[in-house]
């Protein structure tokens, strides 16, 4: 799964990164600890260009009476995501990425202490999550909702936890942004072993209220 991320490129450097335009209202940066229903940038492709803005994260199906008519969706797993009334109609015609710097994972200690790992790219500086979109209405409350597709996990992540998101390499972008026709459904596997470098971090970070560059730091257990 994936509960919690970082983003620490300025929009700027977003913008160039996905070669998409930027609104003039996207989450403020650097966030080391975005936590699920705050807002995330967001990338779509929509009339022959990229745009790059923002999104609730916590994907909100249309029949919801209210925001909070159900469960919290931030989450879309690969292997179901196409049979799910909630999720289908966007797995086919609103996809997204959702940039990051890197993702939060927790084991369990043997006193049941939850131990936080911080996970980023093993080269360059940005992610890329596979993503899906829906837009909610009720009367005059409008929400851009998404949600992150994750997968199986590889055998790296698979020491810390089962399921990762799925992670998409930039040759990737067009095809799961519906730029270069159909085929989507192939991209959602687990990134390749050695794709990203995983360390322990500060328990601090178990605070959905923490925030920080220091959140992101390697933690010394022994200290």
């Amino acid at each position: 799964m994936c509960g919690r991320f970082a983003i620490t490129l300025p929009d700027d450097a977003m913008a160039r990164a996905f070669q998409a335009q930027p609104a003039n209202d996207l989450p403020p940066v650097p966030r080391f600890n975005i936590c699920p229903t705050q807002a995330v940038a967001t990338v779509v492709s929509r009339d022959g260009a990229r745009h790059l803005g923002p999104m609730r994260w916590g994907f909100v199906p249309h029949w919801y009476k209210t925001e909070t008519d159900g469960p919290l969706l931030i989450n879309a797993r690969a292997d179901t995501i196409a049979s799910k009334p909630a999720f289908a109609d966007a797995a086919r015609n609103r996809r997204c990425l959702i940039p990051a710097s890197g993702f939060y994972e927790w084991t369990k200690a043997a006193d049941g202490a939850r131990l936080p790992w911080y996970i980023r790219p093993a080269r360059g500086d940005i992610l890329a999550f596979a993503g899906i979109w829906q837009i909610w209405e009720q009367g005059d409350r409008r929400l851009v909702t998404c949600a992150i597709v994750t997968c199986a996990a590889n055998s790296q992540m698979g020491q810390i936890h089962h399921r990762m998101p799925v992670i998409l390499s930039q040759t990737d972008w067009p095809l799961w942004l519906g730029e270069a026709g159909h085929g989507a459904a192939t991209l959602m596997r687990p990134a390749p072993e050695g794709a990203l470098q995983v360390h322990r971090v500060s328990p601090a970070v178990n605070s959905n209220r923490a925030e920080g560059a220091e959140l992101i730091e390697p933690f010394d257990m022994d200290g």
